[in-house]
């Protein structure tokens, strides 16, 4: 069986389409499949779609959240939910296009446990996206030693790997980061992203920036050696500086240096704050992980027996 993972927030206008899609698409691979639908909370008619969806395709199995917990939380919810021998996760708007599906599991067959789709282009994204998108990636490379330059969502697993995934207890993830994390043998594919077609992104900047800083704390902990680094530059600073303010003023060449002042004060404070403001950052993870609630709730789950069950 083939599980295809299809986490939604307000796509009442796109949902029906790319389920049809990804059924057209799968079934020229005589494969079994299950689609399994995540709704994050959607404030539109997403579960009412959901609901007639699931109603006329015994295809289909759709969740839906009791609040908008996140993409990263719905990815996972539908991981743990998979049944299939292999598990695809897809974006629902189909700028994952599910004619690259047919590749990735013809890869899958021939032995490869994690089969990533990588972007050749990003679209028609805007150009101060990119250049986000680009200097995330590079930061992470360097943090973590993952190289997911324009890497998606959008990925074939094996049974072991969702296992594997499923089971780590972290409540905090990050997607992209954690299939790298785990290894196994891996290929990739690549494909251009289509313009949307209905809608436009939930992706704020703001959204962007908390997934960024997610995704550092999660994969590295050099920004707190950072800290510990930039102490020892000042101290070093501090030390010469020192020695040279002692001479001068040992020679009588002293004079009011209150610009100096100022600015090593102005320095040294943004540095403690940022400083503060790191640790405060794992910290607050710590305390997230600590607490132990659930990654997400369930509030309702819908499928095609269930509806017929009801009905009689």
């Amino acid at each position: 069986m083939l599980s295809v993972i299809i986490p939604v927030y307000n796509e009442e206008k796109q949902i029906a389409n790319t389920i049809q899609q990804v059924k057209n698409t799968i079934s020229a691979l005589d494969q079994d499949i299950e689609i399994i639908v995540i709704d994050d909370g959607s404030k539109d008619k997403t579960w009412d779609e959901l609901k007639k969806l699931a109603a006329n395709n015994k295809e289909v199995i759709a969740s839906r959240f009791s609040r908008n917990f996140g993409k990263e939380a719905a990815l996972m919810a539908g991981l743990s939910m998979a049944k299939g021998d292999a598990c695809i996760t897809m974006d629902a708007d189909l700028q994952h296009p599910p004619q690259l599906i047919p590749k990735m599991v013809s890869l899958w067959k021939e032995g490869f446990d994690v089969v990533e789709a990588v972007k050749n282009d990003r679209g028609k994204e805007k150009s101060s996206n990119r250049l986000f998108a680009s200097l995330f990636y590079k930061i992470l490379h360097r943090l973590s030693g993952y190289n997911l330059q324009n890497a998606s969502d959008f990925k074939l697993l094996d049974k072991k790997v969702v296992d594997q995934i499923s089971q780590m207890p972290e409540k905090e993830t990050f997607y992209r980061g954690l299939s790298a994390w785990v290894g196994y043998k891996r290929t990739q594919v690549y494909f251009n992203v289509p313009e949307r077609k209905t809608g436009k992104s939930r992706w704020s900047t703001l959204k962007l920036f908390r997934l960024a800083i997610g995704a550092f704390t999660s994969f590295s902990s050099i920004p707190l050696q950072f800290v510990t680094f930039i102490g020892i530059l000042f101290l070093i600073g501090s030390v010469i500086l020192g020695i040279q303010t002692l001479i001068m003023k040992l020679k009588g060449w002293a004079i009011g240096g209150f610009t100096t002042v100022i600015l090593l004060l102005l320095i040294i404070g943004s540095c403690l704050m940022i400083s503060l403001g790191m640790i405060g950052i794992y910290i607050a993870r710590i305390y997230n992980e600590v607490k132990s609630r659930p990654r997400y709730i369930i509030s309702e789950q819908t499928t095609y027996h269930s509806q017929q069950n009801q009905r009689s």
